[in-house]
């Protein structure tokens, strides 16, 4: 972690004294920790030494996504991206398969903690095991809000909780959940879909599948008018691939091995942090 990351972030995180015991460790050394080893994909004993004891690192990331920390962290600082008009709210959204280890199976269905899915969000295809993250980033390739889901989950039953992820602070009044538009491929043209965006007043910039549009046609006069595509617009729709493609440079997020679906949320808030 560099200097000027360490400075944004140091802020927004607890105090070092917990609510009982003694002092925590550094808490950069903990971070550093901790995004090596999604970087590399590293077991926890494998950590270096210099990073000190690796169960020390594992508490910090598996408390701190407990209580939520590393989400109201992520959140503030796309608060102060926003206060320095450093988003682009022309937003894209898509989603992509992650692989699971065979160390991320075997957590209890039963008795899971608050906020954890019971499934883990762990889908079992022809595949094997595997996690889906639906993504919805802003015009300079950065995330703004997802959620996780089983593999084998479609992309456009989640676009709705995506959407409602979406949820940026402001300092005066209530925080901002409405893009400029919203660029998406041919999965997300439902007609739910559609209709949300119309009633929130957001602009869509979405392909109709040929299926759609054969159906459209064939009911003449009865099938409407077809729905406005801003080509030119949609161009831009790479700025969510190419921030999945980075995304899946740390080989943490790249290959799930975490068992709960809260640590592995964590990961890619401390990713989407950096």
């Amino acid at each position: 972690m560099t200097d000027a990351q360490w400075a944004r972030i140091e802020p927004l995180l607890p105090d070092r004294t917990p609510r009982r015991g003694g002092r925590w460790r550094d808490h950069r050394q903990v971070i550093d920790a901790i995004a090596f080893k999604y970087r590399t994909g590293t077991p926890w004993m494998d950590l270096p030494e210099h990073f000190g004891s690796w169960k020390g690192a594992h508490n910090r990331l598996r408390k701190w996504a407990a209580d939520g920390t590393w989400g109201k962290v992520f959140t503030a600082l796309l608060a102060q991206a926003d206060i320095e008009g450093d988003l682009d709210w022309v937003v894209a959204v898509d989603s992509t398969v992650v692989r699971a280890h065979q160390h991320a199976a075997g957590a209890r269905p039963k008795g899971a903690p608050a906020g954890e899915p019971a499934n883990h969000a762990l889908g079992r295809s022809r595949g094997g095991l595997t996690t889906k993250i639906h993504l919805a980033a802003d015009g300079h390739c950065r995330p703004l809000a997802f959620v996780i889901t089983p593999g084998q989950a479609g992309d456009a039953p989640a676009f709705t909780q995506v959407m409602a992820h979406l949820r940026v602070p402001r300092p005066t009044g209530r925080p901002r959940t409405t893009p400029d538009a919203v660029l998406a491929d041919k999965a997300y043209s439902s007609r739910a879909i559609r209709t949300h965006f119309r009633r929130r007043g957001i602009r869509a910039v979405i392909p109709q599948p040929a299926d759609q549009v054969a159906h459209r046609k064939r009911r003449g006069t009865h099938g409407g008018r077809p729905p406005a595509f801003d080509r030119d617009a949609y161009k831009q729709r790479n700025t969510v691939e190419r921030c999945i493609n980075k995304l899946k440079q740390w080989r943490g997020p790249a290959t799930r091995y975490d068992k709960t679906a809260t640590i592995y949320l964590a990961a890619i808030f401390i990713w989407s942090a950096r």
